[in-house]
């Protein structure tokens, strides 16, 4: 399995120089780049893509010898990175999507990042070298703290976020083994919460940490105070520097929860098979379009998407397994009778006209689960988890023949 790791560096004032020089070319390849295209684009002119530009570059570097300063594989990179802009856009203009828009030009302050794949470095057990040939002859040397180790390297990228120069180093990582244990867990992935249940029908729920609900007023008034400054002024500089931290920080702190909570579930879990819903909050916010606050929480904050991650690569290193599946449905189904109503976010408690009185993230963790066991059929451990479910005071009618002719068979791993 493939991992990366950034890391933060410590660079000498002549390095700067030469990454700065380095960027710079870089930034210009994309520049120059972009404009051919978006002239193809305008005429619709065929015949220039990326293969085109990439064997373009050997004349450009006879041309222009600066070029040459800057490792080979990273400025085909820069293009293989314009291409895949180009065609994301082209994707989205497909679907009919009026937001879809060109790649932008690269400002002159812009550190552009540059990728170093699978060549054009060396790497040791403290310190990494990237390869270039600008005149000053510096070495970009950088030295790695001794809890960072890697057994095969593929890629190194050297980028810039908030003056302060890391490494992102993909890196190879082993997995272990999985083993069926016949153990199950489901989750409903929520803002606010996540909600578990296992096989023996006992609910474990996870509080989510919210601190952008702590740093959105100190945001919200600085980027007032921003704009109401003249656009790129001294004073609007400094507003900006700081709005750019408070974001940074409530980032941080929301990644830093994720981790520990992720590598909490893996550890502490006795099933080596966990389910979760494959939601999209893309098509959440489509539904619910007119509340403001289901949008900031989900959009740019990584609340599902990246957790999910983190859950699946910790569940690999640990022998475990993270399974998709569709989870259309789950939060209006009765997990008793199988009968379907709205539900909107506001309500936070299922009532059923079976008598069915339950929290509704509860409701939907035990529709994943028994959606999972249905449609895989395993019919010996869904007669389990209804008689452990039974002991606790909610007996399931067995709907699962439904289940399977409403929902898509197809899992996700």
């Amino acid at each position: 399995m493939q991992l990366t790791q950034n890391i933060r560096i410590e660079t000498t004032p002549s390095q700067e120089i030469v990454l700065q020089a380095l960027s710079e070319k870089c930034r210009l390849i994309y520049n120059f780049a972009l404009r051919e295209r978006k002239e193809a684009f305008e005429q619709s002119t065929k015949g220039i893509n990326y293969i085109k530009q990439q064997n373009d570059l050997p004349k450009l570097k006879e041309q222009f010898l600066e070029y040459s300063w800057v490792y080979s594989k990273v400025l085909q990179y820069v293009l293989r990175t314009l291409d895949a802009d180009y065609k994301s856009f082209f994707a989205l203009h497909k679907k009919g999507d009026k937001n879809a828009r060109l790649p932008r030009f690269k400002g002159k302050n812009f550190f552009t990042t540059m990728t170093y794949n699978q060549s054009g470095f060396k790497a040791r057990e403290d310190w990494i070298e990237l390869s270039h040939k600008h005149p000053i002859g510096t070495k970009l040397r950088f030295a790695i703290p001794a809890q960072f180790t890697f057994n095969k390297i593929y890629q190194i990228s050297i980028y810039r976020k908030s003056k302060e120069y890391y490494l992102s180093v993909v890196h190879d990582k082993k997995e272990q083994k999985y083993q069926d244990n016949e153990l199950y867990q489901a989750f409903d992935l929520g803002v606010m919460k996540q909600t578990a249940i296992n096989l023996q029908g006992k609910f474990k729920e996870f509080a989510n940490q919210r601190p952008d609900k702590y740093w959105q007023k100190p945001t919200e008034e600085l980027q007032s105070r921003r704009d109401y400054c003249k656009k790129y002024s001294g004073k609007w500089k400094k507003m900006n520097a700081l709005l750019n931290k408070c974001k940074r920080k409530s980032a941080n702190q929301l990644r830093d929860f994720q981790h520990k909570l992720s590598k909490k579930i893996i550890n502490n879990t006795k099933a080596n098979t966990i389910i979760v819903g494959d939601l999209s909050p893309k098509e959440m916010c489509k539904k619910e379009k007119y509340k403001k606050g289901l949008h900031r929480s989900v959009h740019n904050s990584g609340f599902l998407g990246r957790f999910v991650g983190f859950l699946t690569y910790k569940a690999k290193l640990a022998g475990k397994r993270v399974v998709e599946i569709n989870e259309r449905g789950t939060s209006k189904r009765c997990c008793i009778c199988g009968k379907e109503k709205d539900m909107p976010l506001e309500i936070r408690e299922y009532m059923c006209g079976c008598g069915n009185v339950i929290d509704r993230d509860k409701n939907s963790a035990i529709n994943i689960m028994l959606r999972y066991l249905s449609q895989n059929g395993l019919w010996t451990a869904y007669q389990q988890f209804a008689d452990n479910l039974r002991q606790t005071g909610l007996i399931i009618v067995s709907h699962s023949q439904e289940a399977i002719n409403s929902t898509p068979r197809g899992v996700r791993l």
